[in-house]
C-alpha cells in the first residue's frame, strides 16, 4: 500500500478531492473553505489584545485550525514517509527556460539554487523571501482571502468579488512568471 502512495497520482485525483471539499463543507454546516483565515483564528486565540478585528467567536471556526494542522501533518508525513525517490518531473521546455535562470536541480519541489539557507541574507533572499512573502500576505489581506478561498470556494458560490480576485491572482502570476522573475535573473544572477 505504501508503494502505491509513493507513486505520483494523476492531477485529476487532487482536483476531485478539492472539488468535493466545497460541497462537503457546505453540507456540514455552511462552512467556508480558505486557509488564510486560519491566521486570524490563531491570532484571536492567542492574542488577548482589545482589537476589534479579533473580537469574534473563534471557537466556531476551530475546524479550520484542525484543517491547517492536518495539512502540516500531511505535508510532513508525505515528505518523510511517502517521498518519491525520483526527481521531480519537469517538462523539457520548462527545463530549457529554467536553465537560462541557472536552475538545474530538480530533486526538491522548490529550486534549491534559490530556496536555501545560504540565500537568506542575500539580495536574492530578500527578493524571494521578504518582499515575496510581504506581497503574498498583503495581497491576501487586500483581496480579503487567499487563492484557495476565492478560486475554490468563492467561484463555486458564484461570487463576483472572488472572480475578480482570481483573475487578479492569475494576471499577477503570469506577470511574475513572464516579466518580473526573468528580469530578476537577468540582472541579479
Amino acid at each position: 500500500m505504501i508503494d502505491i502512495l509513493k507513486q505520483p497520482l494523476h492531477w485529476s485525483v487532487a482536483g476531485l478531492i478539492i472539488g468535493l471539499t466545497v460541497p462537503i463543507l457546505l453540507v456540514l454546516g455552511n462552512k467556508k473553505f480558505g486557509i488564510s483565515s486560519s491566521l486570524r483564528h490563531i491570532c484571536a486565540m492567542c492574542v488577548p489584545a482589545n482589537i476589534d478585528f479579533f473580537k469574534y467567536d473563534w471557537k466556531k471556526e476551530i475546524w479550520n485550525i484542525y484543517f491547517v494542522l492536518g495539512i502540516l501533518v500531511g505535508g510532513y508525513l508525505a515528505t518523510f514517509l511517502l517521498k518519491n525517490p525520483q526527481n521531480i518531473m519537469v517538462e523539457e521546455s520548462t527545463k530549457a527556460v529554467l536553465l537560462n535562470y541557472g536552475l538545474t536541480d530538480y530533486t526538491q519541489i522548490l529550486p534549491t539554487e534559490i530556496f536555501n539557507f545560504s540565500n537568506i541574507f542575500t539580495f536574492k533572499g530578500l527578493f524571494f523571501f521578504v518582499i515575496g512573502g510581504f506581497l503574498v500576505g498583503f495581497g491576501t489581506r487586500y483581496a480579503d482571502g487567499c487563492t484557495s478561498g476565492h478560486a475554490i470556494m468563492g467561484l463555486s458560490n458564484l461570487q463576483l468579488p472572488s472572480l475578480v480576485a482570481t483573475c487578479c491572482f492569475m494576471v499577477g502570476g503570469f506577470l511574475s512568471t513572464h516579466a518580473i522573475i526573468p528580469l530578476f535573473f537577468v540582472y541579479f544572477k
